[in-house]
């Protein structure tokens, strides 16, 4: 059982209270966050006032950091940029709201990588985000700040944005659980674009069942965002408590098992993992996805020309950073763009821009959306086959600090297993198999068909009990 179904247990049995476990939150987020870097605003005072009366509802008195990407009504919105820095969110972002209407207490604002470029949370203006399990390795990207917040404890749960493997891949790098959820599943409003027909909000949290209580929550339509879809939601913590394995048809992708595609021990423990599944009653067969070779290409194109339009509205008029002692307002544009963007965020743009031009559009952008068709296809005619799908998430463990920060392309890579879910609006669960030598996580990803997500909680519950994954105690 993870922390938040403890947490919520003991209220009921009168055990601690909400302020009880707010103090003692507070204290160590005080002695770990300045090593960590995973926090960029804390919200003690408020959060403190709230534990005193908490909202009923399915999270009443649970902490619940929030990603920097994602509004909460009277706090700064920075995506972890200069350029927004000082920008208060004039209302709550619809997930907020959910998990606020259902007690949740928010402990702060959390780092990320800028406007969620990036997998490594090296790429944001206020630091980057340290791994609670190695304080020289990166969190992963760039839902950084989310993941290590609660692998290192200080929150009990956490919202992240994954647009090509920003909740997965941190989730894998620090040990934790994190849903990329069906495009559509969950409401986008409210929340910093980035690439709008790539991004979802998704929980992180211990474990299959903490992370299924938060997704209950933030699930469904909403009209404030025509992308959500009018599917009913499922009960995804009855889903996550049944954990039922034996019959699960479980497809391998043979192009994300190729020889010396993953280091030795993420092959060995996945290969493991396989096993135990296995013996728990999963059956197993090859399924093929031709196109994933074309996947990287394919999203940072479509990503970067989504950025490239979607930050166009950041010109230092109106709202956010604006650049002095300029000259005309075309002199404004361009001196605070120039100040207030980090150097891949203009990559990005750059890269979008030129994808968009005249000339070259139907050369780039318009084969990459028919390449993006293909790969959706790919997956839709698998799951014709298939319950799950069971992937690597990495091809490494957590990378060190600068290793890959000169090197955009080995960079990039590092998407290579998560890129595709989001080109075929796929949900996914990452989790936890296992340490490698160095004593560094090792995740793995459940894929599913549209709106699957109760097959993934329920395939998640059903290894957790078969190969449950034995977390140490980290004090950083």
């Amino acid at each position: 059982m993870g922390r938040l179904v403890d947490l919520k247990k003991a209220y009921a049995d009168k055990k601690t209270s909400p302020r009880e476990t707010l103090l003692d939150l507070f204290k160590r987020i005080e002695k770990l966050n300045p090593k960590l870097n995973a926090y960029l605003e804390i919200f003690k005072e408020e959060a403190l006032k709230a534990s005193d009366n908490p909202r009923a509802g399915s999270l009443s008195g649970i902490p619940i950091g929030i990603k920097d990407m994602i509004s909460i009504e009277g706090h700064e919105l920075n995506a972890s940029s200069k350029i927004l820095k000082g920008y208060r969110a004039p209302r709550s972002a619809t997930v907020t709201e959910k998990l606020a209407n259902a007690g949740a207490i928010f402990t702060g604002r959390l780092n990320c990588d800028e406007f969620a470029m990036g997998s490594s949370n090296e790429n944001t203006s206020f630091g980057p985000v340290l791994n609670p399990n190695d304080l020289s390795r990166t969190a992963g990207g760039s839902s950084g700040g989310s993941a290590a917040a609660v692998r290192a404890d200080l929150c009990v749960g956490s919202l992240g944005t994954d647009t090509g493997g920003s909740i997965r891949l941190p989730a894998a790098f620090c040990g934790t659980v994190g849903l990329k959820p069906t495009y559509g599943r969950v409401s986008r409003s409210g929340v910093i674009a980035f690439a709008s027909s790539l991004d979802q909000v998704g929980p992180l949290a211990d474990d299959a069942q903490d992370t299924a209580e938060i997704f209950q929550v933030i699930a469904g339509r909403d009209e404030r965002d025509a992308t959500t879809l009018p599917v009913a939601t499922g009960d995804y913590v009855g889903a996550a408590k049944i954990g039922n394995l034996k019959g699960l048809k479980v497809g391998l992708p043979k192009e994300y098992f190729v020889k010396g595609g993953l280091s030795p021990d993420i092959e060995k423990l996945t290969q493991q993992s396989i096993e135990a599944l296995k013996k728990e009653g999963a059956v197993f067969s090859e399924v093929s996805l031709p196109h994933t070779d074309y996947g990287i290409a394919v999203y940072y194109l479509v990503a970067t020309a989504e950025a490239a339009s979607n930050l166009s509205r950041y010109d230092g008029i109106r709202y956010g950073k604006r650049a002095k002692d300029f000259k005309s307002m075309k002199d404004l544009i361009v001196k605070t763009r120039s100040e207030g963007f980090g150097a891949e965020v203009k990559r990005r743009i750059m890269l979008g821009t030129f994808a968009l031009s005249s000339g070259y559009f139907d050369a780039y952008y318009s084969k990459a959306q028919f390449v993006r068709s293909k790969i959706q296809q790919e997956f839709l005619d698998a799951f014709q086959k298939v319950d799950v799908i069971f992937a690597p998430v990495s091809p490494t463990t957590a990378f060190k600090i600068g290793e890959k920060s000169s090197d955009p392309l080995q960079m990039y890579l590092c998407d290579i297993y998560t890129v595709c879910v989001n080109l075929a609006g796929l949900p996914a669960l990452s989790f936890p198999i296992g340490d490698d030598a160095k004593g560094l996580p090792v995740g793995a990803q459940f894929i599913g068909a549209p709106f699957a997500e109760e097959t993934l909680f329920s395939a998640l519950a059903g290894f957790e009990k078969a190969a449950p994954y034995k977390r140490r105690s980290l004090e950083c």
